[in-house]
C-alpha cells in the first residue's frame, strides 16, 4: 500500500512536532543541557552535597560542568533556582524613642541582592524575613535614645549607622545589602501630632498678624510722611507766589502800553467768567440812551 508524497510529509511534521518536546524532555532530564536565565543562579545538590553553581545566563552542558553527576542530578537531586536581581523593600515606623521621650516611628528604606547562592540556600531557612528583621533590630538598636533635633535633621547619618550594623550579618546569608536610607521620620503619638499642630498654626498665626501690622505701619509711614512733603511743598509754593506775582507784574508795569492791555485781559476774563447779564448797545445811541427808554415799540412816544 502506498501513501501519496504529501501526506508522508504531512506525517513526518506532525511526528516531529509531537517527539521534539519529548525529546527535549528527555535530554534535560539526563542533564545534557540548561538554559539560564538573565540574572539568576541555579544550585544542584545531590544526595545533601552541592555539585555545582551556575550563575552566567546562556546554554550550559552539565556534563561538561558537573561532571557523571549530571545524569542522576535532575532525578535524584534537586536544583535550588534564585533570582540574583538587585532587590528593595521598604520597613515602616519602627518604633524608636528619642532622648527627650518622645515616640517616633522610622521608616527605613534599604536594597539587597544575593551574593552568594549557596548561601542563601542553607545558612538560613528564611532569608529575607531574617534580613528584615535584622534591619529593623538595627535601627532600633541604633537610632534609639538620640536627641529629636538631630533625629529629625540628620537622616543620612543614621542610613549609614544602619547599613554598617546589618552588613555583616546580612553576608552570612548570602546577600549583600545596598543603599539604606532612612525615609520618613514621624510621630507615633496623635496627642503629640494635634499638639504640635495647634502650636504651629498658633504661631502662624501671629507671624501673619505681626506681619500685617508691620505692613500697615509702614504703609501709614509713607503716607504720613508723603502728605507731609505734600503740605510743605504746597506751603512754599503759596508762600512764595506773591513774590513771583509781584516781580512779574513790576516788569510789566515798565511798560504802560502793555500793561493797560494786560489789565484789560485781566478785567474781560473776570466779566466772561462772572454770571452777572451783559447789555451791549449800538455805538449810536449812547448819547440817547434815555430817549429809547421811553419810545414806544410801536413807534409812539410816552
Amino acid at each position: 500500500m502506498s501513501y501519496p508524497p504529501f501526506a508522508i510529509e504531512i506525517i513526518a511534521i506532525v511526528a516531529c512536532f509531537m517527539l521534539e518536546p519529548l525529546i527535549l524532555a528527555l535530554l534535560h532530564l539526563l542533564g545534557v543541557f540548561v538554559v539560564v536565565n538573565e540574572n539568576e543562579a541555579r544550585v544542584y545538590v545531590l544526595f545533601g552535597n552541592v555539585v555545582g553553581v551556575i550563575r552566567e545566563p546562556g546554554l550550559h552542558f552539565l556534563w561538561a560542568e558537573l561532571g557523571p553527576s549530571a545524569l542522576i542530578v535532575n532525578i535524584f537531586g534537586q536544583c535550588h533556582v534564585r533570582d540574583i536581581r538587585l532587590d528593595q523593600e521598604y520597613i515602616r515606623s519602627n518604633p524608636v524613642n528619642s532622648e527627650e521621650g518622645a515616640p517616633m516611628g522610622i521608616g527605613v528604606w534599604y536594597e539587597m541582592y544575593i551574593s552568594d547562592p549557596v548561601a542563601h540556600v542553607f545558612r538560613n531557612l528564611d532569608p529575607r524575613g531574617s534580613l528584615r528583621a535584622n534591619v529593623s533590630s538595627a535601627t532600633v538598636r541604633c537610632l534609639s535614645n538620640m536627641k529629636l533635633a538631630n533625629m529629625l535633621d540628620d537622616r543620612h547619618a543614621m542610613s549609614l549607622t544602619v547599613r554598617e550594623e546589618v552588613s555583616p550579618l546580612s553576608k552570612d546569608w548570602g546577600y549583600d545589602l545596598g543603599s539604606v536610607y532612612i525615609r520618613k521620620v514621624h510621630f507615633r503619638d496623635l496627642g503629640m501630632v494635634k499638639q504640635i499642630e495647634e502650636k504651629v498654626v498658633n504661631r502662624l498665626r501671629q507671624v501673619t498678624s505681626a506681619i500685617r501690622q508691620d505692613g500697615a505701619n509702614t504703609v501709614n509711614i509713607i503716607s504720613s510722611t508723603a502728605e507731609k512733603d505734600a503740605a510743605t511743598e504746597f506751603a512754599r509754593a503759596a508762600a512764595i507766589r506773591s513774590q513771583i506775582v509781584g516781580a512779574e507784574l513790576q516788569r510789566v508795569a515798565t511798560d504802560k502800553e502793555v500793561a493797560e492791555t494786560l489789565f484789560e485781559i485781566l478785567e474781560t476774563r473776570q466779566i466772561l467768567a462772572g454770571e452777572a447779564d451783559v447789555v451791549v448797545l449800538p455805538p449810536r445811541s449812547r448819547g440817547d440812551l434815555l430817549t429809547q427808554f421811553m419810545v414806544d415799540p410801536r413807534g409812539s412816544s410816552k
